[in-house]
């Protein structure tokens, strides 16, 4: 992938930065399984100290590698979880969460810088959508949190700053780079796509045979309430986003889970419960 005339390196599969160390580099295969290391462990170019200078110097003149960069860390008092304030190689800022759990750590990521879908109760989409992460980008959120933290990221949830279905190409591929085992080796099993229920790419999703688990995010019990504080509903109304999940299930057997904000005033009644 090319970004700003040169090759992404973050944002290429395996087989990309293979085709790239052999056809661009001119070097020998197993070098491509060196740089991917390297990769995944957050280092620049300068410090991969078992690449010849020669090829050092070669990829910093072809390629690039644009970590997100911490601006701000937030650590909790009560349980450990970090959220981290990154800045892209743009200027544009994004936000990521890392939790600590029994069963490992898992990481909140965002896929978009802004976003669109105008959600009410939520304020990534203040200003509405700037621009879609790049795959690298998204994956770059994994690494420099592992890196600063020292410590192994088990579990995905795509559930940040924006809605990953309105950046699904290049969200597809971070899901392929992610669960490559010449990457990050994160099983698709232990990763979570959060939807504010986009029903036509719920379908492709459910093509693309990724075990991955489908999160709605539903927050209303009517179509009513729903497309007051979602306009998404408007367009995908509950009937026709349940219909997708149903099939979702049925093409993939992966379990679905809803999830719902209460909101006072809004959607927190008995009725709502009764209801939903």
């Amino acid at each position: 992938m090319i970004n700003g005339g040169k090759y992404d390196l973050l944002s290429c599969s395996y087989n990309q930065i293979s085709a790239y160390v052999k056809d661009v580099l001119h070097e020998r295969p197993f070098r491509a399984d060196q740089l991917c290391r390297w990769i995944s462990s957050g280092e620049s170019f300068e410090k991969m100290s078992n690449l010849p200078a020669s090829m050092i110097e070669k990829l910093k003149q072809t390629a690039v590698l644009s970590y997100p960069v911490i601006v701000k860390k937030f650590v909790s008092s009560i349980d450990g979880t970090v959220k981290y304030l990154f800045s892209l190689s743009d200027g544009e800022f994004i936000e990521s969460v890392v939790m600590q759990y029994e069963h490992g750590y898992s990481v909140c990521l965002s896929t978009q810088a802004g976003c669109d879908m105008g959600c009410r109760f939520c304020a990534s989409t203040i200003g509405g959508k700037v621009r879609d992460l790049l795959p690298g980008e998204i994956i770059g959120q994994i690494i420099v949190a592992q890196r600063d933290l020292s410590i192994r990221v088990s579990n995905v949830v795509l559930m940040g700053i924006g809605e990953p279905l309105d950046n699904y190409d290049n969200v597809l591929q971070f899901l392929r780079i992610v669960n490559s085992e010449k990457s990050l080796c994160i099983g698709y099993r232990h990763i979570s796509l959060s939807t504010c229920g986009i029903v036509d790419k719920i379908y492709r999703l459910a093509e693309e045979d990724m075990p991955i688990t489908l999160s709605v995010s539903l927050h209303a019990p009517n179509d009513a309430a729903r497309s007051d504080i979602m306009p998404v509903n408007r367009k995908f109304p509950l009937d026709v986003l349940l219909r997708a999940c149903r099939d979702y299930f049925d093409r993939t057997g992966r379990r679905i889970s809803f999830e719902y904000t209460l909101i006072s005033g809004k959607n927190d009644s008995v009725s709502d419960a009764d209801e939903l």
